[in-house]
């Protein structure tokens, strides 16, 4: 939905597979429509129209043109991820699923994520939901607006004053008491690299990005062995 966080994901998928050629690559069937009603006017301000029905109008549009699996860079998102489902007859990589099993096997029951995301992700309960059923706690920053103010500096072209408060976010986090820390908007995947607190820091994107990869090696074992 987000250009860049689409191109994003293309080049992270581009990194992932490690060609020979041409044809070692993933193949894609992408929508990339930034007319997506706002997730943050739906969820936030309460006065948007619902993303979900134009999330699964997108979603069965690929899988007509001969998609075999869907997924979406967006985590904020996944809140309508049952539109989408509920489009479709091929799967959907659920990246919040993805991440959250990916957390468990790192930190155990009772480890503890901090969450670098928008403010839309913690009204959904999206990470509470889906680590907790793991035995994991979810941490936030005390305060979101920066965060949302990040998001929409990010989206106008601008970064600096972003980074400085997702870096402080994450510090923030670390000193709290997380284990791990997920990059877990689209946005900051853009400045993740300005990170470096004293835990681990996962890019929920890089996850989706794996599974994608797995997912097309197996649908073309031939063409992926090359």
């Amino acid at each position: 939905m987000g250009p860049e966080a689409t191109i994003l994901l293309q080049q992270k998928l581009i990194a992932a597979v490690p060609a020979r050629d041409d044809a070692d690559h993933v193949p894609l069937l992408i929508d990339m429509n930034p007319q997506v009603p706002s997730r943050i006017a739906h969820l936030i301000e309460g006065d948007g129209e619902d993303p979900g029905p134009t999330l699964g109008a997108m979603a069965k549009r690929l899988e007509g043109a001969g998609a075999k699996a869907i997924a979406m860079p967006c985590n904020t998102a996944h809140h309508y991820a049952e539109a989408i489902r509920g489009a479709i007859g091929v799967p959907f990589l659920d990246m919040v699923a993805l991440a959250s099993d990916h957390a468990a096997a790192r930190l155990g029951p009772g480890g503890r994520v901090g969450l670098l995301a928008s403010p839309a992700v913690r009204m959904t309960g999206l990470y509470e939901a889906a680590l907790g059923v793991r035995g994991l706690d979810t941490l936030w920053p005390d305060d979101d607006a920066p965060m949302l103010a990040a998001i929409r500096e990010i989206k106008a072209g601008g970064g600096e004053d972003a980074a400085k408060a997702v870096v402080a976010a994450a510090d923030e986090l670390t000193a709290r008491g997380a284990g791990l820390l997920f990059v877990a908007c689209t946005e900051f995947s853009l400045i993740a690299d300005r990170l470096a607190p004293a835990v681990p820091v996962i890019d929920t994107l890089d996850i989706l990005t794996d599974e994608i990869v797995a997912f097309a090696q197996d649908a073309n074992p031939t063409e992926q062995s090359g």
